[in-house]
């Protein structure tokens, strides 16, 4: 990416930087709640932009929820670095490294719905998966693959969000 900012695997040293630009989308039911130790033991899945000295100002992360499917979430870029283009290049960072594991579909649940269309995101309604893999997806214990089934026990989160879909 231009304008200084590089896009690179997070990591362990990063986690905090994460954490302290989720807390006020957090706060504010944007984004769910992880604990400290839960960024730590996902920081596999994320990419961060780092700026010319290093700061780490966007993050954003991969889960993979089946075969074919997987998640684009707790994207998030430092308010001093909004307007630059850098969750865009999060997000086609994201989706390049779908593409590289094989994922078919990459889904994200998001109030910036104008934003992930840019990428290709479609709204749905209903969860696209077949039974036996809603029953399967269904025992993971990751809040977001819970959202993604709209199960009850996630609803609270899930208000005003739109579900989107993007076929890759």
């Amino acid at each position: 990416m231009s304008n200084g900012i590089t896009i690179r695997q997070a990591q362990t040293s990063d986690v905090r930087a994460i954490a302290a630009m989720r807390a006020p989308l957090e706060a504010s039911n944007v984004l769910l709640h992880h604990q400290l130790v839960g960024l730590f033991e996902r920081v596999q899945e994320f990419l961060v932009a780092v700026d010319e000295s290093g700061t780490v100002v966007g993050a954003g992360a991969l889960h993979i929820m089946w075969e074919d499917l997987g998640e684009v979430r707790s994207l998030v870029v430092a308010e001093s670095a909004r307007g630059r283009g850098i969750g865009h290049a999060i997000v086609a960072a994201l989706i390049e490294r779908a593409t590289s594991l094989g994922l078919k579909r990459v889904f994200c649940l998001t109030f910036e719905v104008d934003f992930f269309a840019k990428h290709g995101f479609e709204a749905i309604s209903d969860i696209p998966v077949d039974e036996e893999t809603f029953n399967e997806m269904a025992q993971s214990t990751d809040d977001g693959v819970a959202e993604f089934l709209d199960l009850a026990r996630v609803k609270a989160n899930t208000l005003g969000n739109t579900r989107m879909l993007k076929v890759i």
